[in-house]
């Protein structure tokens, strides 16, 4: 449960590193790996969400 937390949290950070390195150097690789780790995150997150849902009704 902490290690999911934490890779999210990590994964997160990491987004918006990329989204600063855009916005210092105008690339637009930048932004477009930015957008991509938020989207792997946001289903990563929401699966993790639907498993302890699972579980808690089970």
């Amino acid at each position: 449960m902490v290690l999911a937390r934490v890779i999210i949290l990590l994964l997160l950070l990491s987004a918006a590193v990329s989204f600063a390195l855009f916005a210092l150097t105008g690339q637009e690789r930048y932004k477009r790996v930015g957008l991509n780790i938020i989207k792997g995150t946001m289903i990563a997150g929401f699966a993790f969400f639907a498993v302890l849902i699972v579980q808690h009704l089970a």
